[in-house]
């Protein structure tokens, strides 16, 4: 069960008498496919006065980096506010728009990553409950992902970004619940409530498919639960020329450019023996995005066994074995990221700019990514005292 599973069990008594607003978007569904605005809209002594949508907007039809506007939302409440405009400024609600609410509700199903944006919405929204005093009601969900491994970079002063708004490893193994207990622990907010509606049955080494709940897209470049699983390293590739697969039936899965080699691209990385993956060679020509229109040589990442795939390791490699093609053809992205022109996109998804600059000095990815394991151990010992969910047994 979801945390909003559970509140409607419990007949939504929590937010009884109270004014809310909710943070959504269309994966804010319990199990049998309703959504949250409107669980909350028909419930009993609760008024839904606004309704705040994250990136992608409400419906979550909208591309990344495409500012949305408040749009229509059938009814479910007097007020719809973008949190995803067109400046810094609109990522975040403001004391304007939470006067007048008893609590702020957040369901929002992440993926597990770092640079995924919706958890770096709820910390936002933290902030701001937190300099009003406002009751934040966080309904949990499963890490889709599983919430075990810790993998990747940690993030370091001065690289924060909506894609890095804390010192995280890029996968880092919580929940959105547990996010929010940790954020407000080492962020010391300390000025408002904070209650999480825990999920029920889930236990951390379980993977989406395991919990029987079903799956709706979070975003439209999120549509299958093994997107999600290659994401946390696939994502990189945001920050270059290369393409990620937007624009194709398989995102993040599919990766290239016009000048790659698909044969060799796909021989030399499965040379490397990375654990639990096999590189198909492909070709592809996105509809939309990097490269639209061209015909794209590259690879398709196909996971065999989750458990020992490692996708931020696996992510670096594809990045340099890839950059190695054509170091003429490759750039950094340089243009703004995430309303942001410096540091670069690369640069802000890495978390610093020591694994560029390893990249541009010639070090092989396997010596970039030894760096990041004494910091993910350290993460391992941080992240202990706010995990909400046992493994299995425990």
């Amino acid at each position: 069960m979801t945390g909003l599973d559970v509140l409607a069990a419990e007949s939504f008594q929590r937010l009884r008498g109270q004014r809310i607003g909710l943070v959504a978007h269309p994966a804010s569904i319990n199990s049998n496919f309703r959504h949250a605005a409107d669980l909350l809209a028909g419930a009993s002594g609760v008024r839904l006065e606004v309704v705040f949508g994250p990136e992608h907007g409400w419906h979550g039809e909208l591309q990344d980096l495409q500012p949305a506007s408040a749009r229509e939302t059938a009814a479910r409440a007097p007020r719809a506010i973008s949190l995803y405009g067109d400046s810094l400024a609109s990522l975040r609600p403001t004391a304007e728009q939470l006067a007048g609410l008893d609590a702020l509700v957040i369901d929002l199903q992440d993926v597990g990553a770092r640079y995924y944006t919706f958890q770096a919405t709820m910390l936002y929204c933290l902030e701001a409950a937190n300099a009003t005093g406002l009751r934040v009601v966080v309904l949990d969900r499963p890490n889709p992902i599983g919430g075990v491994n810790i993998e990747g970079p940690s993030l370091a002063p001065g690289f924060e970004s909506f894609v890095g708004p804390h010192n995280l490893p890029t996968r880092h193994g919580l929940t959105l619940g547990e996010l929010a207990g940790l954020y407000r622990a080492e962020k010391g907010l300390e000025n408002f409530e904070l209650e999480i509606v825990s999920c029920r049955g889930w236990t951390r080494d379980q993977f989406f498919e395991e919990t029987g709940l079903p799956w709706v897209m979070p975003s439209p470049n999120m549509p299958t639960m093994q997107t999600a699983v290659v994401y946390p390293g696939q994502c990189l590739l945001e920050g270059t020329n290369l393409s990620e697969g937007r624009g194709t039936t398989r995102p993040f899965e599919l990766c290239g450019a016009p000048w790659v080699d698909a044969e060799a691209a796909a021989a030399r990385l499965n040379r490397e023996q990375l654990p639990g993956i096999f590189f198909r060679p492909a070709w592809f020509q996105p509809t939309s995005q990097k490269h639209s229109g061209n015909r794209c040589g590259g690879v398709q990442l196909h996971v065999l066994d989750r458990r020992l795939f490692q996708p931020v390791r696996t992510g670096l490699a594809v990045l340099a074995m890839l950059r190695q093609f054509s170091i003429e053809k490759f750039q950094w992205r340089t243009e703004p990221y995430e309303f942001i022109s410096r540091p670069i996109a690369i640069d802000l998804l890495f978390g610093s700019g020591r694994e560029r600059e390893a990249l541009e000095a010639g070090h092989a990815w396997e010596d970039i990514a030894s760096a990041w394991e004494s910091e993910e151990g350290l993460f391992a010992e941080r992240r202990r005292p706010f995990r909400l969910y046992p493994r299995h047994g425990e």
